[in-house]
């Protein structure tokens, strides 16, 4: 199973202490790698909140891809965080070349566009550059948001910390939302795209157990949204399921444990929100997940 934790902090913190929260679980590392979702930036990118931050793990010639696509496009780069890695003999890590942290300004028309539309500029952008750097087989895209960062490697998760300095508190990487994994699903190929934290347009999850409904939910989730993608986990239908609830049909949160894991229609009789719960049975049914499985998640708010 893999191993998760999250910490969700009223002043900000460094990703040392998500690391020293994850030590008591270190006997189940099997060194498939550890990844990353940091959210409310502060440090290094206090003061580009509200600019998108495109995280990734690239070769050389996709770094280049990415800027000539962006500039093409007319984001303006802001600024740049290139973290310099602990290179010393012997660390378990299948490190890439290059690991870029990199905040844009919107593009200039798009300034007075609505929320909304400037949301779905970046959830295409990410995808696009997603599906460049996969097809030409140099890099990983793992997100494009304001105030997030995701960094995901394969390895032994003591050592990623080594090479990228995370158990050093300098200050520079802090945040108040911090999601992190240490083990990720080993029923799958051990690729990047597959280890937890997953995100989507601020949704932020993931989880420890299975999901045997993982073909169903894939299957039905791939019609929902051009955003569900990859399948990498059994654990992404989660994501997926809570960002379609929230996101997609704009349903309070309690709602999407109904669609998950519905009521026994026994129990649904007796509720005075029967006729919706029972809706929700007959039309979200291939939704619904099978476990055991625990989940970690932390919303846009």
């Amino acid at each position: 199973m893999c191993r998760i934790g999250s910490i969700k902090s009223k002043v900000p913190v460094h990703p040392s202490k998500a690391l020293h929260l994850m030590l008591p679980q270190q006997e189940g590392h099997d060194n498939s790698g550890f990844a990353m979702v940091m959210q409310d930036l502060y440090g290094t990118f206090a003061n580009y909140k509200d600019k998108p931050l495109l995280s990734m793990a690239c070769t050389q010639k996709g770094n280049q891809m990415v800027e000539e696509y962006m500039d093409a496009h007319n984001f303006v780069q802001l600024a740049e965080w290139i973290p310099i890695p602990d290179k010393r003999p012997g660390l378990d890590i299948q490190a890439m070349p290059y690991y870029v942290f990199r905040n844009y300004d919107f593009p200039e028309h798009y300034n007075e566009l609505s929320e909304e539309e400037k949301q779905n500029l970046l959830l295409d952008t990410r995808l696009a550059l997603r599906k460049m750097l996969e097809e030409a087989g140099e890099g990983f895209v793992y997100s494009f948001w304001p105030d997030v960062l995701t960094l995901k490697e394969i390895g032994d998760p003591r050592d990623i910390a080594t090479y990228f300095h995370l158990w050093d508190d300098h200050g520079g990487l802090m945040a108040k939302n911090i999601v992190v994994q240490c083990r990720q699903n080993t029923n799958y190929d051990i690729v990047r795209y597959a280890a937890h934290p997953f995100f989507l347009q601020g949704y932020t999850l993931c989880a420890n157990g299975e999901n045997t409904f993982y073909t169903k939910n894939k299957e039905f989730q791939k019609s929902l949204h051009r955003g569900y993608i990859g399948f990498e986990s059994d654990s992404q239908c989660f994501l997926y399921t809570l960002h379609y609830v929230l996101h997609e049909l704009k349903w309070p949160i309690n709602y999407f444990k109904h669609v998950i894991t519905p009521l026994p229609f026994e129990e649904i009789e007796e509720r005075e929100d029967k006729e919706v719960l029972k809706a929700i049975r007959q039309s979200l049914a291939h939704l619904e997940i099978n476990g055991p499985n625990t989940i970690i998640a932390t919303l846009p708010d």
